[in-house]
């Protein structure tokens, strides 16, 4: 099992700052998802910045989420 998010920071640019469980800080960029479906809702600013840390994962206030194996296999270390 891959660690879990335990906080998170929207960045410009639709990327997000990761803490991981393990301690590890990681930049996990959005930009590849705002195509996909419902994803593309993530395009608005204020529903992006409305990010939160919850459960091991990210969630929005539009309860999208991302599987956290995702978040940390597809992000890169800061």
């Amino acid at each position: 099992m891959n660690p879990r998010v335990i906080k998170v920071k929207p960045l410009e640019n639709h990327e997000l700052e990761l803490l991981f469980s393990n301690h590890e800080t990681r930049i996990f960029d959005i930009k590849p998802y705002l195509i996909k479906g419902i994803f593309s809702e993530l395009a608005d600013e204020t529903v992006f910045n409305s990010v939160k840390s919850f459960n091991g994962t990210v969630v929005w206030s539009n309860e999208l989420d991302f599987c956290p194996d995702t978040l940390y296999i597809d992000s890169v270390k800061k």
